[in-house]
């Protein structure tokens, strides 16, 4: 008996982030199943608290085929933004491992969330890189609108949150992370001003960095 097609979501998670890892999460399932995501409650993880994510989570892994992520490093992601090619920067990168996952999920179509300004480039740049046979639907706001990005955007943000608590146990709260968050700002700017270097965690091409440099430079 023949399987029924699998179709696949792809998001990610991290993306703006001062420090850690960039999350890409995917989830492939049978598409008569994904009514079964909205019954429980699936929806865009930004809309959603942690602690219905974490209780999402394990749901979304009970449905689907098949869950897959990988983890973008600060050292690479630097590496890219500071040497990489027009064209070939951060959004690259991120199409190259949105292949790498959707190559795991086995479905014969696949939705991802655009990263790029322009959804088909992705998509395009993604479909080069992939090793097998799949179509790729690239849309902005597609966490919001399919069932199955939006379960593969809480797999990426659940992923990514443990990450960044696992970091907390090691250098202290240092808040969300984004360059945005007054806590973030203030943890790393006491960081910098006692003349530390930056922890291995932290990707260093942002120029928050050199903006915090600036402030401590007014400062003495």
């Amino acid at each position: 008996m023949t399987k029924p097609a699998l179709v696949g979501g792809v998001d990610e998670a991290g993306k703006g982030c001062l420090l850690g890892p960039l999350v890409v999460a995917g989830v492939s399932i049978e598409a008569s199943n994904v009514r079964k995501l909205k019954e429980i409650g699936v929806k865009d993880s930004k809309m959603l608290s942690a602690a219905k994510r974490e209780e999402l989570y394990p749901q979304i892994r009970e449905i689907a085929e098949h869950v897959h992520w990988v983890g973008i490093g600060p050292r690479e992601i630097d590496d890219v933004v500071i040497n990489g090619k027009k064209l070939r920067k951060l959004n690259y990168l991120e199409a190259r491992y949105f292949a790498k996952v959707i190559d795991q999920l086995g479905a014969s179509k696949v939705t991802v969330d655009a990263s790029d300004v322009i959804p088909a480039r992705f998509g395009k740049d993604i479909s080069a890189n992939l090793a097998a046979k799949c179509k790729v639907v690239s849309r902005h706001k597609a966490d919001r609108d399919f069932p199955v990005v939006s379960a593969a955007s809480i797999v990426a943000k659940v992923t990514r949150d443990r990450e960044v608590e696992a970091l907390k146990e090691i250098h202290g709260d240092f808040g969300s992370g984004y360059p945005s968050d007054p806590a973030t700002k203030a943890f790393f700017t006491e960081w910098m001003r006692r003349g530390d270097p930056l922890p291995s965690c932290v990707r260093k091409s942002w120029k928050t960095w050199l903006n915090i440099e600036q402030t401590l430079i007014g400062v003495f």
